[in-house]
Order: C-alpha cells, then structure tokens, then sequence
C-alpha cells in the first residue's frame, strides 16, 4: 500500500525543479565564462575547472559521510563552483580554488543544512574569506590589453583619484587619465576577475535569466540603478566617473548572480526592492567612504544577513487576519 505524506503548505505544482533552475544559472554564466577565457587565458580555465571539480567532490562526500541524500545532481555544487571562479583573479595560485570551494561548500552551506538553508550566498561567503585570509593574492589582476599583473583597476584609480584630491585639493587627473574607456569597460578589456569584467557578457546573462523567469528585474535593476544614482549623488554628479563606478568592479556579476541567490534573497516584492536599495547604499559607502576599493561582496553578504527581517517586516498579510501593530 502507498503511503501518502502530507507536508506543509503551500501545495503549488509547478514545472521547475532546482535542476532546472540551476541548468539554466549555468547557461546565463556561458557569456561571462566565455569571456573571461578568452581574456585571461589557460590559467583562468584551470581555475573554473577546479572550482566546479572541488565544490562537487566537497558536497558528495559530506553528504557521503553525514549518510545525507546525495544531491550532486541537482547542479547547485557546480553552480557555486563557476560563480567562485568567475571571483577570482586569473592569476591566483591554483591551490586556492579548493580552500575557496570549501570554504563555501561545507561552511557556508551544507553545515547550515544544505541548498536553501544557507543564510549567505556562498560563493560570495568564500570570496570574502579569501579576500580577509589572502589579500595580496585576491587584489592583483592581469591586465587583459597588456597581458600584464596590474592592481590599477578602474576602482582603484578612481579611488587613488579622489584620495589625492581630498588630500590636497588637486592633482587627481594623473590618475583619472589612466582610465580605460568606457568602451573598453563596457566589453571587459579591464584588469579585474575572471567573471566581473565584461558588463554586455553579463547582460546577457541576465536577459537570459529574466526571459526564462528565473530572477524578476526588481534585485539587479534597482540594485545597478541605485549604485549608478547613488555615485553620481556622492561623486559630484559626474555621470562620467558614476558609469565607471558601475560598469567596473563587482557590481552586475553580484548584482546578477549573487544578491538573487534564492536561499538568502526576499522572496515578496517589496522586500526585493528594499533588499536591493540597501546593497547599493553600503556597496557605494564603501566605496566612496570606505578603505576597499570595492563593496560589492560587504553588501551582499550584510544585506544576505538582514534578509530574515526584511522578510518579517514586508510579508504580505495572511488572508482573512489583520496587520499586526508594531509595539
């Protein structure tokens, strides 16, 4: 006799599984990953290998050890993996790939329960971790126009820039002339990881993703327009320098790829918006106040920890019971 188990409401039958939704992460990811090899070469390709290789080799073998359903084939081990990658730089030693696989595996994710427990994205919990344990490693990039190891990204001259001129109230042109163009900023030909670089990549990416119904445009819309207008507020309103703030750096990869992460994202609209507009404030104080070139990955993870009560404060009203009042 079969033996029916009733679980928790809501009993919504729908066509998507986490294969699926996994399946189709991977695919946005083709045009960044596609990108990133051609700019970066061999030792990039090695990294993405490693990465997706570890992190699924990590999360069977917990599960192995912990006699846990073996969930490999659900794609979330590999989806991780590629998004750790594409955070590196391409010159980073291949060892790191699996101290940062796990790192986001078993610590971030299968020792809080496993897919859709984790209260972080992981990817983005091990680039962190990486950053803090490796900071000279994580902070020089190869420069894909002269092939050559640079720390001078876009964030970093613009950052230089406005030091000297707060410093001594001139003299930040010397850095600003290093600026690539936007163009070039714009295609990916920028020192920065192996995923970040190339803005029209990742944009299809995300059209992808917005076709396929797997994210909404509310996270990465308000996210990349709210660090675009909080920029151009803060930075003079130069709409020259708040482009380059946005197109460089982090920004459309997390706000993409990693802010959407089901497990530690809103799930109601509101909340998304609200969600949204906090990264792009702390990712832009960040930069602009902040000792980091760079905010993105602080403001994903903050806003990944605040989730919880956004939720609690923006949930709709059940039906048929009233708003509760705030005490």
């Amino acid at each position: 006799m079969e033996i029916l188990q009733a679980t928790s409401s809501p009993h919504i039958r729908v066509p998507d599984t986490t294969s699926k939704v996994m399946r189709d992460v991977l695919i946005a990811l083709v045009p960044t990953t596609a990108v990133g090899l051609y700019n970066f070469g061999l030792n990039a390709g090695l990294l993405i290998l490693l990465c997706i290789a570890s992190s699924v080799l990590f999360e069977y073998a917990y599960q192995k050890m912990t006699n846990r359903q073996i969930c490999v084939s659900d794609l979330s081990a590999a989806v991780t993996g590629l998004i750790l990658a594409l955070n590196l730089p391409s010159n980073a030693p291949l060892w790191i790939a699996p101290i940062g696989s796990f790192f986001a595996i078993i610590i971030v994710k299968q020792l809080f329960g496993g897919l859709g427990q984790n209260f972080m994205n992981p990817a983005m919990g091990a680039r962190v971790f990486l950053v803090i344990s490796y900071p000279t490693i994580m902070t020089r990039f190869v420069d894909p126009v002269t092939d050559t190891i640079s720390q001078a990204t876009p964030l970093s001259l613009i950052k230089a820039a406005s030091a000297v001129s707060a410093a001594s109230g001139d003299g930040p042109d010397y850095w600003l002339n290093q600026l690539p163009s936007l163009k070039d900023s714009f295609l990916g030909f920028i020192p920065g990881t192996i995923g970040e670089t190339s803005t029209i990549a990742l944009l299809l990416g995300l059209t992808y993703l917005l076709v396929r119904k797997v994210v909404t445009w509310h996270i990465p819309v308000v996210y990349i327009g709210g660090v675009f207008a909080l920029t151009f507020l803060l930075d003079g309103f130069d709409a020259s320098m708040s482009l380059y703030n946005t197109l460089a750096g982090g920004v459309f990869l997390g706000g993409i790829f990693m802010l959407t992460d089901y497990a530690s994202s809103p799930m109601n609209k509101t909340g998304q918006l609200i969600y949204a507009s906090g990264a792009a404030l702390i990712t832009v104080l960040i930069r602009v106040f902040g000792g980091y070139n760079e905010g993105v990955m602080f403001s994903v993870l903050l806003m990944n920890m605040l989730t919880p009560m956004i939720e609690h404060y923006t949930a709709p009203r059940v039906f048929g019971t009233r708003r509760r009042r705030a005490n």
